[in-house]
């Protein structure tokens, strides 16, 4: 023991060992640190070696080691390129010899980011960013919500590039997803062009090196924050929804374990006593998104903050809807060609919002619309919320003329 630690021994050499220090976790310990001689050492399960990289005094260059995927280590293309090493695919043996002061990082031969090219991953990264265990138990638990419609299931979420509430439970599934040949589109309220959907689509470009799209067809997975595509969906398309709060019962009851029970039990009659207050309140159901939807007749689920209009595309839908809430650690799933159903009575049933107004740029009048507020006047405009909706509207107008 030291200092109430306890000690580790690796060959001739000790280190206290933290209590969170597992055997299989990698860890390097630089020359001068108290525990020997020598260059620094790359542990892994008890078993030391000599970093290739140690300098003079025994440290690691900066950037020149990089961890990939299945544990291994490489040298970055600036270490390579020095040692006369054979460099990566799709960046610039010259470039990589010639790195500034201030850190640049090598340019690349790579083409750009389109559906049809894929651009340079950068390997510094793992694949998606997330390590494989992390993505394993993902999918573990993706396979049990698709068995499961609807229901809740837990999952450790990881720290993301960005703040909860920005899409940390989309991309994390996202991530555990993506392949290397799928094409990825994101949308934030329907559009491609906004900042949270193209930091993403960046985001993933930049560390799988997989293609992106606005074509809502060409898209294997989507990507989406509380809208579903105009354009109908195919078999073969993955939808990711970012989900704020799972709990359809959060705001009827605050308690997780009651709300817990509540779905055991299939016990959502506050659920409807709340649709009856907006009808004796309004006349009407005034819930106009995160509309509750019964899942094959058992689970009742939140569809994410998705519009009402848009619950209708849930129901016998042939592509597969996933759900992931970062804060809550929680993410449900709605399988191919499953029933769902928005909750309603008899004598008021479900309906979509419906406009007089029509697109003012391509003309719709079936997509859902956004208004515009033009000047201080208060002039209106309407336009479809459905960015690459809108295009292809307008791009088969001037083809029939």
């Amino acid at each position: 023991m030291r200092d109430g630690q306890p000690v580790r021994r690796l060959g001739q050499r000790t280190c206290a060992v933290h209590p969170w220090l597992r055997p299989g976790i990698r860890q390097r310990r630089a020359q001068g640190n108290g525990h020997g001689t020598g260059g620094p050492l790359v542990a892994r399960r008890g078993i030391q070696r000599r970093s290739p990289l140690a300098g003079p005094a025994g440290r690691v260059r900066a950037g020149a080691l990089r961890q990939r995927r299945g544990g291994r280590f490489c040298l970055a293309p600036q270490a390579a390129a020095l040692r006369g090493l054979p460099v990566r695919a799709g960046v610039d043996p010259q470039a990589a010899q010639v790195r500034t002061a201030t850190g640049e990082r090598p340019m690349t031969n790579a083409p750009m980011n389109t559906a049809e090219q894929r651009p340079a991953r950068d390997d510094a990264y793992n694949f998606a960013y997330l390590d494989e265990q992390t993505k394993r138990m993902i999918r573990r638990a993706l396979l049990k919500a698709v068995a499961i419609p609807g229901y809740q299931v837990p999952f450790g979420g990881r720290e993301m590039p960005l703040p909860y509430g920005w899409g940390t439970g989309g991309m994390q599934l996202t991530a555990a997803i993506l392949g290397a040949d799928d094409v990825l589109k994101v949308i934030d309220q329907g559009a491609d062009d906004t900042t949270n959907a193209v930091s993403i689509r960046r985001f993933f470009a930049r560390t799988a090196g997989i293609a992106t799209t606005e074509r809502t067809p060409e898209a294997t997975v989507i990507q989406t924050r509380h809208r579903i595509p105009e354009t109908p969906l195919h078999a073969d398309q993955i939808m990711v929804y970012q989900v704020p709060i799972p709990e359809p019962l959060r705001f009827i009851e605050p308690s997780e374990t009651e709300t817990r029970t509540m779905h055991a039990l299939d016990d959502y009659g506050v659920m409807h006593v709340k649709l009856y207050e907006d009808i004796a309140t309004f006349g009407h159901i005034a819930t106009s998104y995160a509309y509750p939807v019964m899942v094959d007749e058992r689970y009742v689920m939140d569809p994410s903050p998705i519009p009402k209009f848009d619950n209708p595309k849930l129901h016998m839908s042939p592509a597969l809807m996933l759900f992931g809430a970062g804060r809550e650690k929680r993410l449900y799933a709605v399988p191919p060609f499953t029933r769902v159903v928005s909750l309603d009575f008899e004598d008021h049933p479900f309906e979509v919002q419906r406009w007089e107004q029509s697109c003012a740029i391509c003309g719709s009048h079936e997509s859902f619309l956004d208004e515009l507020i033009l000047d201080d006047a208060g002039t209106q405009s309407f336009v479809c919320s459905d960015t690459d909706y809108c295009a292809q509207g307008v791009k088969q107008q001037e083809n029939d003329r």
